[in-house]
């Protein structure tokens, strides 16, 4: 592809020449794609970030209706996801999204009308959270037990052995003594909010991933974060301040159509009215994008990537005219609510209370009408809020991310690739490549980690002290 129509002053520029730095395109303007534009950029090569939307922050971001500030879904985070936490360390967002003292989950039974409490104490991991669990109501005492003989048992796993993403979660759960009470108001409490999928649907090398690192690693690795301010603030506005502070150009609405090599074995991406030029290209696009855009022979079977499934979330919002919940999230048992979250400061709402809730493996629910969600949904936050029994309803709307995540099925980390390809100079970046997570936003930061270190290590670049700081 010619690069002769480039515009000599614009994003297209080639600035190789005229600053004797090196360049990079990113594609996708993500967390993946903007953890890879600042790494590379603070290592010293000359970015450009191109971003389709008119904003940052791919799946995780916000939007205006009427007054309020409303983020699309719910995202939390842990206290062991440290590629994360550099992320907000790096756009000096930290303090917008603090993490819990220690692990503490509310969790209601609706048939019983019981509340039970998954927390931990500062003892060392097993017995940080037998306090907890030797007293969790939801569980018979012989359930109890048999979660403690799982957990050693999961801890033993060799997550590096390829075999755990051939098996599903859910039958070795049932091989090793877990009721389908015990699955339900314990292993896909957790399961499905971290992996969008249940135990018998999710690999087995994930679940133990999540469950290794989470629960089993250090005693508060499982801490909860969440932003206390709309996601746009976070992953647009101060990404893109940081963006610039380190010298990146930013381009919004700027869609590549097509790359492809030049002539002297630098990429030219073909965006619309004009080409760019780079020596590096990170892809931060969602894998069927990636597919599309991705050169002849760049991976050797490219056809695996249209093989990675996708899965839902659908999020439901409710502003009440009074104040229902009283604490700052719960999540709920023998009911369709999963985990429900008060946004009413977050969101700008200044009278009554504003609550998100956030449904993961959401396949039967994706498509349904508002107005049948409505009537489902808020007899349910009666029966779990008796507050909300007198209280008047101002809005319900409904937010849906049919293609939120990867499917974690079994079989999928044998689909997913790694950062480098085998075209010199193009990268993959995204949650769903091979980060070894599921699709969180820590999985999206890492895999902009791992692009950007693959580029500076083919470049033979020393990386920046804060990128060492999040591998």
């Amino acid at each position: 592809m010619s690069t002769g129509n480039m515009r000599p002053d614009g994003p297209g520029a080639d600035t190789a020449e005229a600053t004797g730095r090196q360049t990079a395109v990113v594609v996708g303007g993500g967390l993946a794609g903007t953890t890879a534009a600042l790494a590379l950029a603070d290592a010293g090569l000359d970015v450009t970030l191109l971003e389709g939307r008119p904003r940052l922050g791919g799946l995780a971001f916000s939007f205006k209706r009427g007054d309020l500030t409303i983020d699309n879904g719910q995202h939390v985070y842990l206290r062991c996801c440290a590629a994360y936490r550099w992320f907000l360390d790096r756009i000096d967002g930290a303090a917008l999204s603090p993490l819990q003292e220690r692990l503490d989950v509310p969790v209601l039974d609706a048939d019983r009308n019981r509340l039970g409490r998954l927390r931990r104490t500062a003892l060392p991991v097993p017995l940080h959270l037998a306090a907890s669990l030797a007293t969790y109501p939801h569980l018979s005492l012989a359930e109890r037990a048999n979660v403690g003989r799982a957990a050693l048992a999961l801890k033993g796993l060799d997550l590096g052995d390829p075999a755990l993403d051939e098996r599903d979660f859910g039958s070795w759960l049932a091989e090793h003594g877990q009721s389908r009470r015990a699955v339900e108001a314990l292993w896909d409490l957790v399961g499905v909010a971290t992996l969008n999928a249940v135990a018998g649907e999710s690999s087995l090398g994930l679940a133990a991933m999540v469950f290794k690192t989470g629960l089993l690693s250090e005693p508060g690795a499982a801490d909860i974060g969440w932003a206390r301010v709309p996601l746009g603030e976070l992953h647009d506005t101060l990404a893109r301040k940081a963006l610039d502070s380190a010298g990146v150009r930013t381009e919004l609405r700027t869609r590549v159509t097509s790359i492809s090599r030049t002539e002297n074995g630098r990429w030219s991406m073909e965006v619309p009215g004009e080409r760019i030029a780079a020596d590096t290209v990170v892809l931060a696009v969602p894998q069927r994008e990636t597919y599309d855009l991705l050169p002849d022979g760049a991976l050797d079977d490219a056809e695996r990537l249209l093989a990675i499934g996708t899965a839902p979330i659908l999020n439901l919002h409710v502003v009440y005219d009074r104040k229902v919940l009283k604490r700052p999230f719960f999540t709920a048992l023998g009911s369709p609510v999963q985990w429900v979250f008060d946004r009413t400061e977050a969101s700008g709402l200044t009278e009554g209370q504003y609550l998100a809730v956030s449904q993961s493996a959401a396949q039967d629910e994706i498509d349904e009408p508002v107005a049948v969600l409505r009537e489902r949904y808020l007899p349910e936050f009666e029966r779990l809020l008796p507050a909300a029994r007198g209280a008047k309803v101002h809005d319900f709307f409904v937010t849906r991310e049919r293609t939120a995540t990867f499917a974690p099925a079994p079989g999928v980390g044998a689909l997913r690739p790694a950062a480098r390809t085998n075209a010199p100079g193009l990268y993959l970046a995204g949650a769903w490549t091979a980060t070894g997570w599921p699709a969180t936003m820590e999985g999206a930061v890492r895999s902009g980690v791992s692009a950007a270190d693959a580029a500076l290590a083919a470049l033979d670049r020393p990386r920046g002290h804060l990128f060492r700081e999040a591998a």
